[in-house]
C-alpha cells in the first residue's frame, strides 16, 4: 500500500531501525548502496526506504532528485535482488520524497547481493552472522538431503560422476587445486561428506544404481515417448535410478533423438528453430531434480511429445513459494543438493531457473511454462515448442540489435501479454515505461484510462500497419457501445450516471461524461433529469429532434 502524507507525518517522528530508514539524498544516491539496504531491510522482514528526509530527529524534508524514473529503478532492484519493491512519490510543499517499500525476504531464504548477506546495525549496514543465517535457513524445516545416510560408506558413489563434479567445480571455480584432492578430502570441502559420512545429498547427486536402490529408491527418472498425446501407451520407456549428475546428458541426448525443427521465413531466409530449447528442457529437468520432495515415494516422470515435453515432480511448491510468484520467490527444498549444483555451475545457489525458462520459450515465440496440475502434492510443468509468431522473435532480434539493451524475462512478460490482448500482471507494469521509452509500447488515453498497445514500429515491421491504427482506435468506440449497451438492457428505467461509472469502472468520471456527451451530441442517447438524478436512455431526446 502507498505512503500518503498523513503516514509520511506520522514516520517522520519515527526511530529509525531494522525496517526503516531515511537519507536526504538531495542531488544523488548510489544505486548499489541503495541494493544493499533494500536488501538487509528485506532480511529483517521488509520495511520501508525513504529518500528526501534527514536521518536524525527533528527530521527536516529536504526534498531529493535522486533516481528520477523509480520504475527503472525497480526493474534494476528486481533483477538485483529478486523481491518485490514498491515505489511512490509525494510532494511535500513543493520537496518530492522518493520511497521504496520493501517486501520481506521469502521463508527460509535470506536475500543476498553477490553473495553477501547485509543487516542493520543501527543506521548502518553489516554482514549476516553465521548463526543468524543458520536460523533463516532452519525455517522451511530440516533439510533432507543434508541428513546423514549412516550405512552409506563412499563405496556408494560412482566414480565417474565424481571425477565429473570435480572436473565440473574445477571448472566454475578455477581453482586447480581441487585436482590434487582426494575423493574424501573434495566430498567434505563440497560438504557432501560430513564427519567421514555420506550426506542423502552426496547419494542421490552422485549415487550408484545399487546404492539408490537401497536407500533412496524414489530418487529416480522416468522417461517416456509418446507419438500422440491421445496414446494411453508409450513407445519407449527409460527407467533411471542413478546419481542424477550423470545422467543429466543422458535425458537431454535421449530428448534431442526426436527434436524435430521448425522452419520459419526470415525475409528471403529460411531459418530453423528446434521444438525443445536445451537450455529450457535441462533447466526444468534440473529444477525437478533438486527442489523434488524426496521424502515421498514417488518418481519424478518426463513425459515427451512431438510439440511438448511435461516434467511432474513430487512434492508441491516450497514453503512460500506460488505460481504467481515464482518467477520472484525462490526457496529451495533440498539445500545441500543446490549448493553441489552452484559449485559445478548447474544452476545459481539462489535460484530455481524459472526466469531462464521463460526468458527462452518468449525470446523465441513460444508459449509460457504452463503450471496446470500444480497442486500440494505435485508440481506439473508443460513445456510447448510450437512457435506461435515467427513475427514477434524476428522483431525482437531487431530491435535487441539496433538498441544494444536486451530484453529481461519481465520485458518478455509484458510483450506477450500486448501480444495476446490480456492484462499486464500489477507486478510488471513498472515495465512499462521502461518499454515506452525503447519505442516498443505506446500508451493510448490519459489518466486511469489509458491502455498500452506495441507500438506502430512493430506493426510497421510486420507489415500491418492498420491493425496498429484498429488497436489505437477501437478502445473508444468499444467504450461508447458497453455504455449503449447497459443504458438497452436498463430501457425502462433508464440508467444512473452511477451505474454507468461501473460500466467503465477504470475511466476516469470525467472520461466517462466525456463519452457520454459525445453520444448525446450524436443523438444516440439523451438524459432525463439532472445531476445524480439524471437517467440515460437510447436515442435523442424530444429536444434533440
Amino acid at each position: 500500500m502507498a505512503v500518503s502524507l498523513h503516514d509520511l507525518n506520522s514516520l517522520l517522528s519515527e526511530p529509525e531501525g531494522e525496517r526503516l530508514e531515511f537519507k536526504s539524498a538531495q542531488k544523488s544516491y548510489p544505486f548499489d548502496r541503495l541494493v544493499e539496504y533494500c536488501a538487509a531491510i528485506a532480511n529483517e522482514g521488509g520495511g520501508k526506504f525513504i529518500l528526501g528526509v534527514t536521518d536524525k530527529r527533528p527530521r527536516e524534508v529536504v526534498g531529493t532528485e535522486a533516481f528520477d524514473e523509480p520504475g527503472r529503478t525497480v526493474a534494476g532492484l528486481m533483477e538485483k535482488l529478486r523481491i518485490r519493491v514498491t515505489p511512490s512519490e509525494l510532494n511535500w510543499h513543493g520537496k518530492r520524497i522518493l520511497i521504496f517499500e520493501v517486501a520481506s525476504r521469502p521463508v527460509g531464504q535470506p536475500v543476498h547481493v553477490d553473495g553477501k548477506y547485509f543487516a542493520r546495525s543501527g543506521d548502518a549496514l553489516r554482514a549476516m552472522t553465521q548463526e543468524e543465517l543458520k536460523r533463516i535457513f532452519e525455517e522451511g524445516g530440516p533439510d533432507y538431503s543434508a541428513q546423514i545416510e549412516p550405512e552409506a560408506t563412499l563405496d556408494h558413489l560412482d566414480p565417474g560422476t565424481v571425477e565429473l563434479f570435480r572436473q565440473q567445480w574445477r571448472k566454475k571455480s578455477q581453482n586447480p587445486k581441487l585436482d590434487s584432492l582426494s575423493v574424501e578430502r573434495l566430498l567434505t570441502d563440497s560438504e557432501l561428506l560430513i564427519d567421514r559420512k555420506l550426506t542423502r545429498a552426496a547419494l542421490i547427486f552422485l549415487g550408484t544404481k545399487v546404492a539408490l536402490g537401497r536407500f533412496i529408491p524414489q530418487a529416480e527418472v522416468v522417461f517416456e515417448y509418446r507419438s500422440s498425446e491421445t496414446h494411453i501407451s508409450h513407445q519407449q520407456r527409460i527407467e533411471l535410478r542413478q546419481g542424477f549428475l550423470g545422467i543429466l546428458d543422458q535425458l537431454w541426448n535421449t530428448i534431442n533423438l526426436r527434436n524435430d525443427v521448425i522452419q520459419y521465413q526470415d525475409g528471403l531466409f529460411r531459418r530453423d528453430l528446434p521444438v525443445f530449447n536445451e537450455l529450457v528442457v535441462r533447466e526444468a529437468v534440473l529444477n525437478a531434480l533438486t527442489h523434488r520432495d524426496y521424502r515421498l515415494p514417488s518418481s519424478v516422470f518426463i513425459r515427451q511429445f512431438p510439440r511438448k515435453l511435461e516434467i511432474i515432480s513430487p512434492g508441491g511448491l516450497p514453503a512460500g513459494v506460488t505460481i504467481e510468484n515464482l518467477l520472484y520467490r525462490q526457496s529451495p527444498r533440498n539445500r545441500r543438493i543446490a549448493e553441489s549444483c552452484a559449485r559445478c555451475g548447474l544452476v545459481e545457489r539462489s535460484g530455481q531457473g524459472v526466469d531462464r525458462i521463460y526468458e527462452e520459450s518468449l525470446r523465441e515465440g513460444k508459449p509460457k511454462p504452463d503450471f496446470f496440475g500444480t497442486d500440494e502434492y505435485q508440481v506439473s510443468l508443460t513445456i510447448s515448442g510450437e512457435v506461435q509468431n515467427p513475427d514477434f522473435v524476428r522483431f525482437l532480434e531487431k530491435v535487441s540489435s539496433q538498441q544494444s539493451v536486451p530484453f529481461s524475462v519481465e520485458d518478455l512478460l509484458v510483450l506477450d501479454s500486448l501480444m495476446h490482448g490480456t492484462p499486464v500482471e500489477p507486478n510488471l507494469r513498472r515495465n512499462l515505461d521502461k518499454l515506452v521509452d525503447r519505442g516498443i509500447v505506446e500508451r493510448v488515453g490519459r489518466g486511469r484510462g489509458s491502455k498500452q498497445v506495441l507500438s506502430r514500429k512493430f506493426y510497421s515491421f510486420l507489415g500491418k500497419k492498420g491493425v496498429y491504427t484498429r488497436h489505437r482506435g477501437l478502445d473508444r468506440e468499444t467504450n461508447k457501445h458497453l455504455l449503449l449497451k447497459h443504458m438497452e438492457d436498463s430501457a425502462t428505467t433508464g440508467a444512473r450516471l452511477g451505474d454507468l461509472l461501473e460500466v467503465l469502472k477504470d475511466l476516469s468520471k470525467d472520461q466517462v461524461q466525456t463519452l457520454l456527451r459525445e453520444l448525446k451530441r450524436e443523438g444516440r442517447v439523451h438524459v432525463v433529469g439532472s445531476r445524480r438524478a439524471g437517467r440515460w436512455y437510447i436515442g435523442p431526446g424530444q429536444q434533440d429532434e
